[in-house]
């Protein structure tokens, strides 16, 4: 008789039953480490990892390390049946508008009409339209309520912004001596994306006990424009000099350094969401998730500008 394999931290066969951890968007950088790490987990065999996306060689490597890699679009409904098929728990990994919160539900539905017990979703801390300026707030907004209703256990993942999204300014400030932004003296605490896989990671591969919790995903320092200046100066070795603009001033800079308008007023609805204290949330979910402390980013900084 073949032997049955057992497992513990919620692992469904532990009642002899198989599991399936859906992670979509998989070739992205969020994705793909979040699959990595569950494929490192002792408490997950790689059969039980399902990486959904659209660009399906990319992910030869960790199919050959036994996951199993699918075909989905979630502008194809259709698609997604067989992405989904067997689902026990999902992570849904947020697109970008336009259209997000449309495939979200297409996501939502596929999973649902899998059978999966929970689907995780990465949204942003404090999702609250007409609150939150930052741009991406209604897709997040709309998409946790569409899981809150879906009659599917969800968790909430609210990832902080993404240290790595510092790394350009940091360069480009180091180079010329000055860094504007238009966040006034707000604060936000800037998250690793590897912290990020592995707080959603830990989710996938936990069990009931992450259901009906919204996590606040963040790093672990609250960091205002000029701070950043601070920082950038200190890890460059060079004088920075924090530039504090108004919203059109941002906006007016960045599409003279060449950024499309739309693109500059997108990044400067984060800046005024900051300055408006709606993205300040220092929290330990990390810590609590993962079992470590998160990473600052001076770390992160330096190691790329190191790279660099």
């Amino acid at each position: 008789m073949k032997a049955v394999r057992y497992h513990q931290h919620g692992d469904s066969s532990v009642t002899g039953t198989k599991r399936s951890l859906v992670i979509t968007g998989a070739s992205g950088h969020l994705g793909r480490r979040t699959a990595e790490l569950l494929l490192e987990r002792k408490d997950v065999d790689a059969s039980d990892v399902v990486l959904v996306t659209r660009q399906v060689g990319e992910l030869e490597d960790l199919g050959a390390r036994g996951a199993s890699v699918r075909f989905g679009d979630f502008d194809e409904p259709a698609s997604l049946v067989g992405a989904f098929a067997g689902a026990s728990r999902v992570l849904l990994i947020s697109t970008r508008p336009p259209g997000a919160r449309v495939q979200h539900q297409n996501a939502i539905d596929a999973a649902k009409a899998a059978g999966a017990s929970l689907i995780a979703y990465t949204s942003i801390p404090n999702p609250v339209v007409g609150v939150n300026t930052a741009a991406i707030v209604p897709d997040h907004a709309a998409t946790e309520e569409a899981l809150r209703v879906s009659g599917v256990a969800w968790t909430f993942l609210r990832n902080g912004l993404y240290a790595e999204m510092q790394v350009a300014p940091a360069q480009g400030a180091v180079a010329s001596g000055t860094f504007a932004y238009n966040s006034g003296a707000g604060a936000t605490a800037y998250v690793s994306r590897e912290d990020c896989a592995a707080a959603a990671a830990a989710v996938l591969a936990g069990g009931d006990e992450h259901a009906g919790k919204a996590y606040d995903i963040t790093g672990p320092e609250l960091f205002t424009g000029a701070q950043l200046a601070e920082l950038y100066a200190s890890i460059g070795g060079t004088a920075v000099t924090g530039v504090a603009l108004d919203d059109d001033g941002f906006v007016a800079g960045a599409v003279s350094h060449g950024l499309p308008e739309e693109v500059a007023r997108f990044l400067a609805s984060f800046g005024r969401a900051i300055r408006e204290g709606q993205l300040n949330q220092l929290s330990g979910d990390v810590e609590a998730l993962t079992g470590r402390a998160p990473t600052g980013l001076r770390e992160v900084l330096a190691t790329a500008l190191v790279a660099s």
